[in-house]
């Protein structure tokens, strides 16, 4: 389980590409070198990794083909910067909210706007994840709990204050960005449970 609270940004050092399997590497700092083992899970811009070798300060994880198809993990490249966070420990403060780690898929930045002090993001949203969307929900992107601010017709977006911009890699992402998506376990449970049961009484 993870908490959405990204705990810093690291620099991919290497990316082994094997047919259906690619390693990844990166140099994790002292602090969060504490109790890491081999097996721990680690989130990677919000997708659950584990961890496959620790050598020194570089730790490597193994990103199957299942991950690759449907995580921006596939779009990296050495040098690319991802959101890293540890898995949360028990007594953990759960500053956003709980993320399984299991992307849903990515979606492309639209539009951001840049007022004064703020920073809106905007998403387009994919049919199949529309039901799941909505004013004031949660959202995990790209390992990040966000609160959804507003929904259009084919978008949606969160605003991002100057703290986020700063520890993620909010900042420097651009227009046409694929940024990772974890759809809130509460929500879709709802949402589907809720469909089922019209469906089943012939309402919907």
């Amino acid at each position: 389980m993870f908490t959405g609270i990204v705990q810093r940004t690291l620099p991919v050092q290497s990316i082994a590409k094997q047919t259906g399997l690619w390693t990844f590497t990166l140099a994790l700092p002292k602090e969060m070198l504490e109790g890491l083992k081999l097996g721990a899970s680690v989130a990677l811009n919000g997708a659950c990794l584990t961890v496959t070798n620790i050598n020194d300060d570089l730790v490597s994880f193994d990103v199957m083909m299942a991950t690759l198809n449907i995580t921006n993990l596939a779009h990296l490249e050495e040098g690319s910067l991802v959101n890293v966070e540890r898995a949360a420990r028990f007594g953990d403060d759960i500053g956003g909210h709980q993320l399984s780690g299991h992307v849903h898929g990515y979606i492309d930045i639209v539009e951001i706007e840049r007022p004064e002090n703020n920073c809106i993001i905007w998403f387009d949203i994919p049919n199949h994840y529309k039901a799941y969307i909505f004013d004031k929900g949660y959202v995990g992107l790209n390992g990040c709990s966000l609160t959804i601010a507003k929904v259009e017709a084919s978008r949606f977006c969160v605003y991002l204050i100057p703290e986020t911009l700063s520890i993620t890699t909010f900042g420097q992402l651009e227009v046409g960005a694929k940024v990772n998506l974890e759809i809130d376990s509460q929500t879709q449970t709802l949402v589907d449970t809720v469909e089922r049961i019209l469906k089943q009484k012939n309402i919907i």
